[in-house]
């Protein structure tokens, strides 16, 4: 459970509602970054030659001119005791293990991007967040337990996985008349198995569904900064 103090420094334990979060959003084309005390969002073109160490470096570069207490950040990856558990699919090496804490000098909480986003959508019960993007990144939330999922390469069927149905090759390889329709069809599927009292459905392609199936929710890209705020502000979260 998140406690409600954090002493980022030297001095006093601020409170969790006083807290400057700076969430950072990782993507295997840009890097994004906003503060929870207001003001627009600011980004870098990350890609395939992005390292650990060159992200911490142009997130310090353009955000010198900010203050903040600690940093949320939103991994494309599994993540395991604060740190990337694996190299990053669509970006450089470098990055499993790495310690952002100590890079940044700052007090980082560090979570699935999936999850990121699932947090800042999630308004109560049990959610199921799925994100329709290059693969499909998923997670799950229930009374406020948050649970980082990894469906994507789960058997689905003619020996390929959800993923290769609903992610990008999926869209690509079957067009996005029989892309919507796989959608609909694992959407159906994970309901069933998972009970999900909602399913949020967000990512790079969502807008590409037309309508949703039902019971699920329209999930905005920008909830993923939500996230990263509410992974410093948000008590009742258990991560």
């Amino acid at each position: 459970m998140l406690d409600g103090k954090v002493t980022p420094g030297p001095g006093t334990a601020i409170s969790a509602d006083d807290l400057v979060v700076l969430a950072i959003d990782v993507g295997g084309s840009h890097v994004k970054a906003r503060l929870s005390s207001g003001g627009g969002k600011r980004s870098v073109e990350s890609g395939p030659d992005m390292s650990a160490e060159k992200m911490v470096a142009a997130v310090a570069a353009f955000t010198s001119d900010w203050t903040f207490d600690v940093i949320g950040i939103g991994y494309p990856g599994p993540v395991e005791n604060n740190r990337p558990a694996a190299e990053p699919f669509n970006l450089g090496k470098g990055w499993e293990g790495f310690d952002f804490e100590a890079a940044f000098g700052k007090p980082v909480r560090l979570v699935n991007d999936a999850m990121m986003q699932a947090i800042g959508s999630y308004q109560g019960g049990r959610m199921l967040f799925l994100g329709l993007g290059t693969g499909l990144g998923s997670a799950m939330i229930a009374d406020n337990v948050c649970m980082p999922m990894e469906l994507a390469h789960l058997p689905y069927k003619k020996r390929s996985t959800f993923e290769d149905f609903v992610g990008e090759r999926g869209l690509e390889r079957r067009g996005r008349k029989k892309w919507r329709k796989s959608v609909a069809r694992v959407v159906d599927k994970l309901q069933a198995a998972l009970q999900p009292h909602y399913i949020v459905i967000g990512g790079g392609n969502v807008e590409k569904l037309g309508k949703l199936p039902p019971n699920c929710r329209h999930g905005e890209n920008e909830n993923a900064f939500l996230g990263g705020f509410r992974l410093w502000k948000d008590a009742d979260l258990k991560l």
